[in-house]
């Protein structure tokens, strides 16, 4: 019984886990974690299994995300998160959909640990501020504070995007083929006239360690990255944290993922990581 109760709940650990992080591999840690501490425990005393479990997921992504923001502070480059494989239905759900978007993952960065748990719990997942200041051990006064100090930052950082997922797919596909084809005229065709590129090799690529700005440029960076695709590689579009993107593969690993953000039709944001220690969510 300890068992599958645990399973109807490991997707929903993991969900929080990982926009609470931006990290697939510490989601994965935290779900290991919080299994371990769930084994040990006497379901019979346990009243309500979801609110444990998420609570002990949570405390642990806070404290894990601590730690996290010292060691990024000497990473080589620009730091993105971890893209991870969607399902298509993601984008059935609006809210769900961006919350998990690389953009909106960058953009919670801003907040404090618990800050972020608690925009996390509450926008994305639905818990009510009593729910939450249960789960963090906090009084309701505290992360109603917390609340609207998180949604009032992410308001002054956020950007809205287009969020349909026809045109973003078409756009995406374009834009592939032009990469392709070696086409700049019709990669430029595609992107916004602030257009910016972000890369995150992690200083173990050679991707560039500064954001790339304005269509020449950008459509300049693609064409020489898809000159320097290794032999044999695979190019193919997949739904990544919530809407088209493309994976690069090579031997069965991938190299390169890449998303896109479009304002009016235009591709305004791409984020690409090929930092081989954060695409394990998309191989």
């Amino acid at each position: 019984m300890t068992t599958e109760t645990f399973a109807d709940y490991r997707g929903l650990l993991y969900a929080v886990a990982y926009r609470v992080l931006g990290s697939v591999a510490e989601a994965e840690d935290v779900v290991q974690d919080s299994w371990l501490r769930w084994s040990r425990v006497d379901p019979a005393t346990v009243d309500d299994a979801e609110g444990y479990l998420v609570r002990v997921a949570t405390r642990l992504a806070i404290d894990r995300l601590r730690s996290a923001a010292v060691r990024r502070e000497s990473y080589v480059g620009p730091w993105l998160p971890e893209p991870m494989l969607t399902s298509p239905d993601t984008a059935d759900d609006v809210v769900r959909n961006d919350s998990v978007s690389t953009a909106m993952l960058l953009v919670l960065e801003a907040l404090s640990p618990t800050e972020r748990a608690v925009f996390v719990l509450n926008e994305a997942f639905g818990y009510s501020h009593t729910e939450i200041a249960r789960i963090l051990g906090r009084q309701d006064a505290d992360i109603r504070q917390l609340a609207h100090r998180a949604r009032k930052a992410v308001a002054a950082r956020r950007r809205r995007y287009d969020t349909d997922q026809s045109t973003q797919r078409q756009v995406t596909e374009k834009f592939l083929a032009a990469c392709l084809d070696g086409d700049v005229k019709a990669l430029m065709d595609v992107l916004a006239p602030d257009v910016t590129l972000i890369s995150d090799g992690g200083g173990l690529t050679g991707a560039p360690r500064k954001p790339i700005h304005g269509p020449a440029y950008v459509a300049q960076a693609f064409i020489v990255l898809s000159r320097r695709r290794p032999d044999g590689s695979r190019v193919e579009i997949r739904q990544l944290n919530g809407a088209p993107g493309f994976v690069i593969t090579s031997g069965g690993t991938a190299v390169v993922a890449a998303t896109f953000y479009l304002v009016d039709g235009a591709i305004d944001t791409i984020h690409v990581v090929s930092n081989p220690e954060k695409l394990t969510g998309v191989s």
